[in-house]
């Protein structure tokens, strides 16, 4: 066979290739947004610079200028990994002063049955507390924070394999190991626990490590102390005396630009 016949066949495969590829790209391009997969990803964060040239800072996600700039009761942003739960954080305070008006407002003020994703006011909107109680409603079209009861399922081992919250604030990004899940009944944590106090925050730490619910999941080999910081997620269960808990320690702490 002479040079020129492989010449062409080579071409031809080669266009081939580049066909397909183009072709796939183009029809994820055109998909409508609720067909593209939607499940959070990991997003590792690049740093700016190295360790010889000072503190590394890594970039954030989320432009907060821009997010407060829509409504400056947005204090964070929730990811969990392998999950849809992908929202921003409100904390009222600054514009509309009821503790809980976030529990059936979105986050452009108006009214609706999913609320948000949201703070009280007795914590820090820097996420400096020893516990953070992040609530929002486990929503019957998944949305919110419905994807937490996939914990206490664990279908396909999903708590074992799923165990990383990022919650991004203004200049920072911090990173937590989910370590415990359970059922629990409704009485107000902050309200419940001191803790500012040795005493109060290691009594809710053993709640964690060793729930009194038998509809529990308790990662293992993960430490925990009143020297750590924590977020609790907290959402709706089957009765409205009942709330089911996500629990996170506070692994890394990150300064963004």
């Amino acid at each position: 066979m002479d040079n020129r016949r492989w010449f062409w066949r080579i071409a031809t495969a080669v266009f081939a290739v580049a066909f397909v590829v183009s072709g796939s790209f183009l029809v994820i391009h055109l998909l409508p947004d609720g067909d593209r997969p939607s499940l959070v990803e990991s997003r590792p964060p690049s740093p700016s610079s190295t360790p010889d040239e000072g503190p590394v800072l890594v970039e954030n996600p989320q432009n907060f200028a821009d997010l407060q700039a829509q409504n400056p009761e947005i204090v964070g942003w929730i990811a969990i990994p392998g999950t849809h739960i992908d929202y921003p954080i409100l904390q009222s305070g600054t514009v509309h002063p009821e503790e809980d008006y976030y529990l059936d407002h979105d986050r452009y003020g108006q009214k609706k049955k999913a609320g948000s994703i949201y703070i009280q006011q007795r914590n820090s909107d820097k996420f400096t507390d020893p516990n953070t109680v992040i609530y929002g409603h486990n929503m019957g079209n998944g949305s919110m924070f419905a994807d937490l009861h996939q914990f206490r399922t664990n279908k396909n081992g999903f708590f074992d394999k799923n165990d990383t919250i990022y919650i991004y604030a203004p200049g920072k990004i911090f990173t937590y190991r989910i370590y415990s899940a359970f059922l629990f009944d409704d009485r107000h944590i902050l309200n419940s626990y001191d803790f500012h106090s040795t005493e109060g925050y290691s009594a809710f730490l053993q709640e964690t490590l060793s729930p009194s619910s038998m509809i529990r999941r308790v990662r293992e080999g993960v430490t925990v102390t009143d020297k750590d910081r924590i977020i609790t997620l907290s959402t709706c269960y089957a009765q409205d005396d009942e709330r089911y808990l996500v629990v996170g320690v506070l692994v890394n702490e990150q300064d963004t630009f």
